[in-house]
């Protein structure tokens, strides 16, 4: 390779070093400051000084004195939708894409002058991949739902074992979600705890949601709120929460679950199964309930009351995508093992043929 044409390569990777570095710096401020999540903030942030560990390996003076602006023909292309951005999640997204467009840039012509500059890049562009996706996931969290899983419902009142031994046992053992399920809580102390087991969750890529509390769900910065018959309606919790977060809904016969998706539910929290000593009910609906609903609405259903392993099978042939457990996780001995058990089941039933897993 000639000098103009190794100039030309400086060039080029200077310009892409800037735009992926910049690029960086605008989805973590995103993941920080509009999505408060300090996760996604680290992992980019992380990112940004792996990318320059990496350009460490060329020549820093040639490629500063590569840079040539004012010769730049690409300084003024641009496109109509260069000028517009849709919220802050869309500036993200933008960000994203210059990201590894750059990024591919760099990988490529590295290669011209150091192999291993290259393949340090390609490792750094698979990672920007992940982290594109749980960005998005943190913008969209209702888009998990459709999924299934395991929701644990963690009560500390329940628990025989530190709290916080469940919570790091359910989400090591794959829970999906995480409520926190806690009604005799001062608003501090709820907040708190809110905060705690939604860094825990997000670290663990699960979803984080606050029992009856909106504000709590927004000052906590979780994925989203559950709210009962007797607590605030999903278009209130709505208007508190924005469209973002994530709305769920217990209700415990087919004329509620359809209410509660006119009312713009995301999921629909269904029953009593069975009889529960947290929340006992003098009706059992059952399992007859998630049949009705998982065939009249058109939302993911949690189904939820007094399940354990036992039950468990029973439920989820009966069309819930989502199993929601309290006791049965909480007051275990051994909370993880449990957990792993009833992940199991639900993963089991959704990968068998022709289950619709909650959703019709």
């Amino acid at each position: 390779m000639n000098d103009r044409d190794e100039t030309n390569v400086y060039r080029v990777l200077d310009a892409n070093a800037n735009r992926a570095r910049e690029a960086l710096r605008v989805a973590e401020e995103a993941a920080r400051f509009a999505l408060q999540r300090p996760d996604l903030a680290e992992a980019l942030k992380g990112t940004r000084h792996d990318l320059r560990e990496a350009l460490g390996r060329l020549d820093a003076r040639r490629l500063l004195l590569a840079r040539d602006t004012a010769g730049d023909v690409g300084t003024e292309l641009a496109t109509d939708t260069e000028a517009r951005r849709d919220g802050t999640a869309d500036v993200a997204r933008a960000a994203f894409r210059r990201l590894t467009e750059a990024l591919r840039a760099i990988e490529e012509y590295s290669k011209t002058l150091d192999a291993r500059v290259a393949a340090a890049v390609e490792r750094l562009r698979y990672r920007v991949y992940d982290l594109e996706k749980r960005f998005e996931e943190a913008a969209r969290p209702a888009g998990k739902l459709a999924a299934g899983g395991l929701c644990v419902l963690l009560t500390e009142s329940l628990c025989r074992r530190p709290w916080q031994e469940v919570l790091r046992g359910a989400l090591a053992a794959g829970a999906a979600a995480i409520q926190v399920r806690e009604k005799e809580m001062t608003d501090g102390a709820l907040l708190e705890r809110s905060r705690q087991v939604c860094r825990a969750a997000h670290e663990a890529a699960a979803l984080a949601i606050v029992n009856d509390r909106p504000d709590v769900a927004v000052l906590a910065a979780a994925d989203g709120v559950h709210v009962g018959q007797d607590d605030l309606s999903p278009q209130e919790a709505r208007r508190i929460v924005g469209p973002q977060r994530i709305v769920g809904t217990s209700t415990h016969s087919l004329r509620q679950a359809l209410a509660a998706a006119e009312a713009g539910a995301d999921y629909i929290g269904c029953g009593p199964m069975f009889h529960s000593s947290t929340k006992p009910q003098e009706v059992i609906p059952g399992p007859a309930l998630a049949v009705e609903v998982t065939a009249k609405v058109g939302l993911p259903m949690m189904a939820i009351g007094g399940i354990t392993a036992a039950g468990a099978a029973e439920v989820l042939a009966a069309g819930a995508g989502w199993l929601a457990v309290s006791s049965a996780v909480c007051a275990a001995e051994d909370p993880e093992a449990e957990t792993r058990r009833l992940v199991q089941m639900v993963r089991a039933h959704s990968n068998a043929p022709d289950q619709k897993r909650g959703m019709p």
